[in-house]
């Protein structure tokens, strides 16, 4: 089922699990705790959006934008984020192991903050640097 967000975008504490929201356009929305594991999210716009607290367990997020994104205490274990754009994102608590988003674009998000695996972290150091 394809979702049209409503006018006020605020989808906090809901349910969109396996659902496909390719390309839709959540710029700024409140879903603070919703979850939406395993949604196609492949080139959304989450630019701005208050996503803390929720869950995104093996969401697809490639080509989304996450640009100024609070996603403090999400939950994005094996979330696809390739060729994502979280500049400016703040991470802080993030839960993102199992993921791969080396060629993700993260200019002055706080990876580091970040729960990750290992060798993302090598991959974010080298490309990304703590400033």
């Amino acid at each position: 089922m394809n979702w049209v967000p409503d006018q006020s975008k605020d989808w906090s504490f809901t349910s969109h699990v396996g659902e496909d929201m390719r390309g839709m356009d959540l710029s700024g929305a409140d879903l603070r705790r919703a979850v939406l594991d395993r949604a196609d999210l492949e080139g959304a716009d989450l630019s701005g959006a208050d996503l803390r607290n929720a869950s995104m367990r093996e969401a697809n997020l490639m080509k989304a934008s996450l640009d100024g994104a609070d996603l403090r205490g999400a939950r994005m274990l094996k979330a696809r984020l390739g060729l994502s754009n979280l500049q400016g994102a703040k991470l802080d608590g993030a839960d993102m192991r199992g993921i791969r988003g080396k060629y993700a674009v993260w200019r002055d998000a706080n990876w580091w903050d970040a729960k990750m695996d290992e060798s993302l972290t090598k991959a974010l150091s080298k490309k990304w640097p703590r400033d």
